[in-house]
């Protein structure tokens, strides 16, 4: 028996974590337009220092950082903190689905997701933390995207009325 037969969820959560991952890329995409107006550079160059940085973490920092120069419109820099935090938020879902492996119960016909990584507590590890795909997981997951999309839609609108090149 294969997953997808045992577990209506898997195909369900699968077809989520592409999308989650679809939306997350596009809404990052688009911080290409915040550094080009935030530098006072073109569109193309943006894209060279975003590729430069190869995280997400690396990007957001630098928006952010860019942001908060004294120079910059108050206002600006409310909307773009607001919207980068609201994005930074939706990263330990999308990095959990991202960074983990799929256990599945063929007797019982479900799917449980084990998170690749290790904690490290006062006195021991915790390792292999588990998930259920469920109602709940998938329900989480339509959240992020959600979520990602009103982000991106923010950060559209910001880079439309500041005038920043698109």
């Amino acid at each position: 028996m294969t997953p997808q037969e045992g577990d209506p969820h898997f195909s369900q959560l699968l077809m989520q974590v592409g999308r989650l991952n679809y939306t997350w890329t596009n809404t990052e995409s688009v911080l290409i337009h915040l550094i080009a107006g935030l530098i006072g550079t073109d569109t193309e160059t943006a894209l060279v220092v975003f590729l430069t940085l190869n995280t997400t973490r690396a990007r957001v920092e630098l928006v952010e950082r860019l942001v908060k120069l004294e120079h910059v419109d108050p206002e600006l820099r409310r909307r773009v903190l607001s919207a980068t935090r609201d994005m930074m938020r939706q990263s330990a879902l999308r990095n959990r689905y991202n960074h983990c492996i799929y256990s599945f119960d063929k007797d019982a016909g479900t799917t449980r997701t084990i998170l690749m990584r290790i904690a490290d507590r006062k006195d021991k590890l915790k390792i292999g933390q588990t998930e259920d795909v469920d109602d709940t997981a998938i329900a989480g997951i339509e959240h992020a995207i959600e979520s990602l999309h009103a982000v991106n839609r923010d950060i559209w609108a910001i880079v439309l009325d500041f005038g920043f090149p698109t």
